[in-house]
């Protein structure tokens, strides 16, 4: 068990670290291609020898350029999937913000029932949305809707706004994890990021370094 957890653990993370790629490279390309053109422009101006081949390639570096309208839809799409699948990912991590300055001021066994009761809620939230966007994802099946810049590589809306119900699913798990370890006082609260002590401990590093 811990074994196929380590796996996901690394496959959740390269995922991330090939959905950023991804969206770099492709926004890179595009804006190299669109602006690279222009350079064998003004070259062939500059050169009347090489007048000829040098449009050429310009004027094929610009049909590149014009044959990627899907960059910007498949960014958009990819970031999306980063959105949804960091959500996640943050919960592991305890990349999320905490505001809890008030609980953290209660007893710990107060903190305790507080952290069950908010876990319970991220629960039936992360629930209920996972169970709406499935019904919208069937909605999406049917009516085979082709995505926007992305229909004639044969990507439907669909297979993009599936991340969204997988998304709420895997939060759910997550907020189950921390719902077993605080009820076996392994945590107490949701394990969220704290922004002031993270501030406080970077003053004290800086003061050590002064």
């Amino acid at each position: 068990m811990k074994a196929l957890r380590r796996i996901w653990e690394h496959f959740e993370e390269g995922f991330i670290v090939f959905l950023l790629a991804a969206m770099t490279l492709v926004t890179f390309v595009y804006v190299i291609l669109n602006n690279f053109y222009s350079l064998f422009y003004w070259l062939a101006d500059h050169w009347p020898a090489a007048s000829s081949p040098l449009f050429a390639i310009g004027d094929g570096i610009m049909g590149m350029a014009q044959a990627m309208t899907w960059s910007t839809a498949l960014t958009k799409a990819l970031f999306g999937w980063l959105i949804f699948f960091g959500l996640a990912y943050g919960v592991r991590t305890a990349g999320h913000i905490g505001v809890d300055a008030l609980v953290k001021l209660a007893r710990r066994s107060v903190q305790k029932y507080i952290g069950i009761l908010a876990c319970l809620c991220c629960l039936a939230y992360a629930g209920v949305l996972c169970i709406a966007s499935l019904e919208w994802i069937a909605t999406l099946m049917n009516a085979g809707i082709g995505a926007e810049d992305l229909g004639h590589f044969g990507i439907m809306q669909w297979h993009i706004g599936l991340i969204v119900p997988l998304g709420f699913a895997l939060i759910f798990i997550r907020f189950a994890e921390i719902l077993v370890r605080i009820l076996r006082n392994r945590q107490t609260g949701l394990g969220l990021a704290d922004e002031a002590a993270d501030a406080l401990k970077l003053a004290e590093h800086e003061d050590d370094k002064s």
